[in-house]
């Protein structure tokens, strides 16, 4: 997993840092990491034209589906919002139909699409391939939110109940080397 943030000097991660997405400097920790490509991803199928990839799509041999989307979990001690940038799988039906409706303000109303979450985030003592979620539609030019399916997994529990402010500190220093 890369971090979609990167800390702006050597000191610890946890001090502050510069947005990879904005360019602008943040106090604390980064508040948000992600995948650039499913794991699956490979640059030699850019050439082919069966496989592509984009920042919020992917198609991999024409086989494989995925969204990138997030998983927001609250941070109950700030009121701020911690998010992983994830993919998640798709069915080729339920691909095609985010496909067509990307830019249409009318996708909103979709129904969320059953998916399987194909990114591995190394912070949980327990894998996170495969947990099955729910592909929530929001807005145009805002991604996709990745609902867990309301397990006991821990990536499940923080989604629910929300994290605290060293928890976040924790992510930076597991991720960035803080």
């Amino acid at each position: 997993m890369s971090p979609a943030h990167t800390p702006a000097h050597h000191g610890p991660a946890t001090d502050g840092h510069t947005c990879a997405c904005c360019a602008e400097r943040h106090d604390g920790p980064p508040l948000s990491y992600g995948a650039p490509a499913p794991p699956g991803w490979k640059p030699r199928y850019a050439r082919r034209r069966d496989s592509g990839l984009t920042p919020d799509q992917c198609v991999i041999k024409g086989r494989e589906f995925y969204v990138h989307g997030l998983i927001e979990i609250p941070v109950r001690d700030t009121g701020e919002t911690f998010s992983w940038g994830v993919w998640a799988s798709l069915s080729e039906p339920n691909f095609a139909r985010t496909h067509d409706l990307w830019e249409d303000p009318a996708r909103e109303q979709e129904p969320p699409y059953l998916g399987w979450l194909v990114t591995e985030l190394p912070v949980y003592p327990e894998s996170t391939l495969l947990l099955k979620t729910h592909v929530r539609t929001r807005a145009v030019g805002v991604r996709p939110l990745i609902e867990l399916e309301p397990t006991d997994h821990p990536l499940a529990v923080e989604q629910r109940e929300g994290i605290t402010a060293e928890r976040v500190r924790a992510f930076a220093d597991l991720l960035l080397g803080g």
